[in-house]
């Protein structure tokens, strides 16, 4: 399997409380480590997006 794509819209600003970006919903730690992660844990934000979104 391919390594996902980073969800990043280009949109970035984090909420001050939850420490989320507004545009993708990742969190600050996911932003930073991103590049490092594995593909099975990119997989893993990126479907724990929706729910984060209120999707």
């Amino acid at each position: 399997m391919s390594d996902p794509e980073s969800p990043c819209c280009g949109l970035c600003k984090l909420d001050n409380l939850r420490q989320y970006c507004l545009g993708c919903a990742r969190h600050i730690d996911e932003i930073v480590g991103w590049r490092g992660m594995s593909a099975a844990e990119k997989r893993a934000v990126i479907a724990a997006l929706p729910a984060r979104r209120g999707d």
